[in-house]
């Protein structure tokens, strides 16, 4: 077959499938036109999810009429400077949006400058161009597109609902809102709910536009981020880890202004937060950043919602630092829906039979289901590491009783965690500060304690380590102790010595001096599991983090174990002290603090 030109309506047709692909398409198209405009109020609305009608309507700076003839025709646009695709500065650059729209609908738009003594309108049916006529309209732009697919039943017949097609383009223009909050945003029409957010100004912006989308508790429990290092400037939210979601749906990206799902930054916020959520939860978060726009291609998807970084080792490092340095901030500070969840499940029983729909608030599907459980080894005793109580009191019998816990005085009641009161169900620590009963899990504390504390030492060299007196030789299968042997050089850093003990076993030498006496046999096996899934030596410097998760979870204080009152707040003024021990190193809340108003109103006295 010869090979021959296509036809302007087919090639438009064929550019309008790259850009075009439901009504949000062409509601981001025609807002990010607005936005470029320099309009500060955009009013959009929709019609049976966009299919019959979007409508966009700007106070920009307009169009005459020679701009106005030139805006629906292919590869025309005003936003390139010199003709570069390296510096762009503009959200539209391609020159394909009206073009293509007006090929697969009833496209209009009028305009009018502030110049000018009356607007224009044009209009473009199936291709067709027709006008520019005189138009009566303020100053500004009105984008009317009809009938979106009509003429084409094989596009149509792929959308959605109205109703995913609406919350498509609610979503659409909730992330350009966001990266344009002293932008006036109204959503209305037939379809929907009118929505309705006005501009935001001064140096509370980002919090308020924020609020208004995502909602009023996101900031709340929230830290800000602030990071500026060779040119990359890092700002926004970042959601405290005990305030996670079961998917990545409230996690927004934006670069220079520009909404993108880019693979850098999911995979630094993920790096960022590992030490602080289970696998299975995400962080909500709001990441802005900004970059000579030399240093960044836009031009590498149609719909322009993917871009390349020249240096993404530069931006990777910047995100994972900047996010870093947020979540230090907020200490041992936890989100405010730990609470929030609690004061929900005091309620009335369910009915025996009857199921329970609620589900723990920071509970991971898949969580282990030995966390937390006593150590096999009741014979041996724990210790805390070093700046707290020196050993945890034995207890052989059930019943056995330890001094009651005195009042707090009006000092030790403006310690954040308070004081403590008493310990229940040999796990869980009550305390009282000035206005609040505050409840902590002592395992998930103590671990994330250990687990910090390994950290600090592992930054400034080999961790500590103590001698056995006698070596612990450990049977485990040969291929465990291959694995184990290989491993040697790094898990000596981390202050566990070990060597081979003839075949089928390992001697352990030293081990690190912060678990104190821990069940090394059970350490070591957990170790060789992890082994096993990685099944690569090599990366074991990338998985320290993870290997010193394992050791902090056999060193910290196990479910229990009664504790003294002097060791109980031990371990409260440490968690003061200790960043993220807010949540423990699987992303659970250490602790849960329920002001005095609250317990009030369960009791009716409010």
């Amino acid at each position: 077959m010869a090979i021959r030109q296509l036809p302007d309506d087919l090639v438009n047709k064929i550019a309008a499938g790259e850009v075009v692909e439901r009504p949000a398409s062409v509601v981001k198209e025609l807002v990010e036109n607005a936005l470029d405009a320099g309009a500060k109020r955009i009013a959009i609305t929709t019609a049976a999810g966009g299919k019959s009608l979007i409508r966009i309507e700007d106070d920009g700076h307009g169009m005459d009429e020679a701009d106005l003839a030139l805006s629906v025709e292919r590869h025309a646009t005003s936003k390139l400077k010199d003709d570069g695709l390296d510096d762009i500065r503009t959200l539209g650059f391609r020159g394909e949006a009206l073009a293509s729209i007006g090929s697969v609908s009833d496209l209009s738009i009028a305009s009018r400058t502030r110049e000018a003594e009356t607007g224009l309108k044009i209009s473009l049916k199936r291709g067709v161009k027709s006008g520019p006529v005189p138009h009566p309209i303020n100053r500004g732009t009105i984008v009317e597109v009809k009938n979106l697919f009509a003429d084409i039943p094989a596009r149509l017949k792929f959308l959605k609902t109205d109703r995913a097609e609406t919350g498509a383009i609610t979503d659409v223009v909730k992330r350009l809102a966001m990266a344009h909050r002293g932008v006036h945003f109204v959503l209305s029409g037939t379809d929907r709910q009118p929505i309705n957010w006005p501009a935001q100004t001064g140096d509370n912006a980002v919090h308020a536009r924020l609020a208004q989308i995502i909602g009023a508790d996101f900031p709340e429990n929230a830290q800000q981020i602030g990071f500026s290092r060779g040119g990359i400037v890092v700002g926004g939210l970042a959601g405290l880890p005990t305030y996670s979601r079961a998917n990545t749906l409230n996690q927004f990206y934006f670069v220079n202004g520009r909404s993108v799902r880019d693979k850098v930054l999911l995979g630094a916020v993920r790096a960022a937060y590992a030490d602080f959520l289970h696998r299975d939860r995400f962080p909500v978060i709001a990441l802005f950043v900004a970059i000579d726009p030399g240093e960044v291609d836009v031009n590498v998807h149609p719909t322009k919602a993917e871009l390349r970084f020249r240096d993404q080792g530069a931006v990777r490092g910047a995100v994972i630092r900047a996010i870093g340095e947020a979540l230090a901030a907020a200490g041992f500070r936890a989100s405010s829906s730990v609470a929030e969840s609690a004061l929900a499940s005091f309620r009335a029983p369910t009915p025996q039979g009857e199921a329970n729909p609620r589900r723990s608030f920071a509970e991971p599907a898949g969580a282990p289901a030995d966390y937390g459980a006593p150590s096999p080894l009741l014979g041996q005793q724990s210790t805390f590491s070093p700046g707290l109580a020196a050993e945890i009191r034995k207890f052989d019998a059930p019943s056995a009783r330890y001094e009651p816990v005195e009042s707090p005085s009006a000092e030790q009641q403006n310690f954040p965690l308070g004081v403590a009161r008493a310990q229940v169900f040999e796990n869980y620590i009550v305390a009282q500060n000035g206005d609040a009963l505050v409840l902590i899990d002592q395992h998930a504390a103590h671990e994330r304690l250990v687990y910090e504390r390994f950290r600090t030492q592992l930054r400034s060299g080999p961790v500590a380590s103590q001698r056995q007196l006698i070596p612990v030789v450990i049977d485990l299968p040969e291929e465990d102790c291959g694995r184990l042997e290989e491993a040697a050089p790094v898990l000596e850093k981390l202050g566990l010595y070990l060597e081979r003990f003839g075949p089928g076993a390992v001697a352990i030498n030293e081990t690190p001096a912060l678990l104190g006496q821990t069940d090394i046999e059970g350490l070591v096996r957990d170790l060789a599991d992890g082994l096993a899934e990685w099944d690569n030596v090599a990366v074991l410097e990338e998985r320290m983090d993870a290997i010193i998760a394992r050791m902090a979870c056999h060193g910290s204080v196990r479910s229990g174990r009664r504790l003294r009152a002097d060791e109980m707040n031990a371990l409260l003024r440490e968690m003061e002290a200790t960043p993220h021990s807010g949540q423990c190193i699987h992303g659970r809340p250490t602790y849960i603090e329920l002001k005095k108003g609250d317990l009030e109103r369960l009791f009716g006295r409010r």
